[in-house]
């Protein structure tokens, strides 16, 4: 028997659900209540009650899942906090499970086979945005990752990527929007006309969390209490005068968009990201290292413009940080933002897995990118001597750098 307790406070609905499942039958029963505040309060006796009924002690819990967020500051932390306490009091695994995913979960009950955008209110007219492709058999398919956006330049964001998910999704039969971000107008003008409105009043649920915990916990897709943390797209709420004096506005929502989309890498991109990699490296990764990091798994995007391939990245998941393998951009495409977005990517997805930091290798003589890793927060922890091929048959040392999450 299987029981996942699921936790989900990221917006006004506070909410717990029990998940039970022997041999082939599911069962979901959950709790809720409405309000801006009481969130942390609540839970907790919530939880007892639920138990309680469902004549399930604590001792014969699975894993506890909880929604991670984007959200409110407050709320994700008291999912986050709470889920650490009980995993580590009873020694079993979490499950984070994104708002965005619950949201979106919800939709693909009522529209299978349909690409999903879903939007969540992130307030001072800014939505969470994520785009989904379900898959009767895979379940959710991520499109786009979590970005903040300006409500008003939702629909160019998705005018423009429009095509790339479309792409990554063949067998789609529709297109539907959910999710109570929908609800503010500036989002929805100029919609596709094909975007066909589901519910506009969603949000996350803890059913939903259950729901997608229950795929994650026969992947294997679980993480240590310890190395639990909420998602953050918005780390600041406030920038000094000084910085709003040089443009850089209210709050680290994503830039005006352009043409270039971030999407994950298959199959189908490595010729390109083959020739791309020649272009940049001395001594390039073959297609056998790129066929064996896809197969395993590794986190691996793209970023396309109108078609065209301007960089790519690859980095493996370890326990406590997440390894870079290679991250590289188009010569003619370089100092343009490109390098830090796809490094934010691996950066947000490293957190959502736990992770404490980022850790890569970069050649001594290759000067810009200490520079810029330098510049993103990286410092160096060691040299891994002779560990990279040089000219004339001879080796290179590495340096170590790592970057430091802070969770607080």
């Amino acid at each position: 028997m299987t029981y996942i307790l699921a936790l989900e406070t990221s917006t006004t609905t506070c909410s717990v659900a029990l998940l039970s499942e022997q041999g082939t039958t599911v069962t979901v029963v959950q709790r809720q209540f409405e309000g801006a505040a009481g969130h942390a309060a609540k839970l907790l006796p919530m939880v007892s009650a639920l138990l309680r009924e469902a004549g399930v002690p604590r001792s014969a819990l699975s894993a506890v899942a909880f929604g991670q967020g984007p959200g409110a500051f407050t709320g994700i932390r008291v999912a986050c906090g709470v889920a650490q306490g009980m995993g580590l009091a009873l020694q079993i695994p979490l499950i984070p499970v994104g708002a965005l995913a619950a949201v979106a979960a919800q939709a693909a009950q009522r529209r299978a086979q349909h690409l999903i955008l879903a939007a969540l209110d992130a307030r001072m007219d800014e939505v969470y945005f994520a785009a989904y492709f379900d898959e009767a058999e895979q379940g959710l398919t991520l499109l786009q990752p979590p970005v903040l956006l300006a409500a008003q330049l939702v629909p160019a964001f998705i005018a423009q990527r429009l095509a790339l998910w479309q792409d990554r999704a063949p067998a789609a039969q529709g297109l539907c929007y959910v999710g109570e971000g929908w609800r503010l107008p500036q989002a929805t003008l100029n919609l596709p006309p094909a975007c066909q409105a589901d519910d506009l009043q969603a949000r996350p649920t803890a059913q939903a969390v259950a729901d997608l915990a229950l795929r994650a916990w026969h992947a294997g897709q679980t993480v240590l209490p310890e190395h639990a943390a909420p998602l953050y797209l918005r780390d600041r709420v406030a920038f000094t005068v000084a910085e709003r004096a040089l443009g850089e506005g209210g709050n680290p929502r994503a830039l005006q968009p352009s043409s270039a989309a971030l999407v994950p890498l298959t199959a189908a991109d490595l010729p390109e990201i083959l020739e791309l990699e020649r272009a940049v490296q001395s001594f390039p990764w073959s297609l056998k290292n790129f066929e064996d990091a896809l197969a395993a798994g590794y986190d691996a995007w793209i970023l396309r413009q109108a078609g065209e391939l301007l960089g790519f990245c690859i980095a493996m998941a370890a326990p406590d940080v997440t390894h870079i393998l290679v991250l590289a951009v188009a010569p003619d495409h370089q100092r343009r933002g490109h390098a830090r977005q796809l490094l934010a990517q691996i950066a947000h997805s490293a957190q959502a897995r736990g992770a404490e930091g980022l850790l890569l290798e970069v050649r001594p003589s290759n000067v810009s990118a200490l520079a810029f890793y330098t510049h993103e927060g990286f410092n160096q922890l060691s040299v891994r001597r002779d560990y990279y091929p040089a000219g004339r048959g001879g080796r290179e040392d590495a340096f170590v750098l790592k970057k430091t999450f802070n969770h607080s």
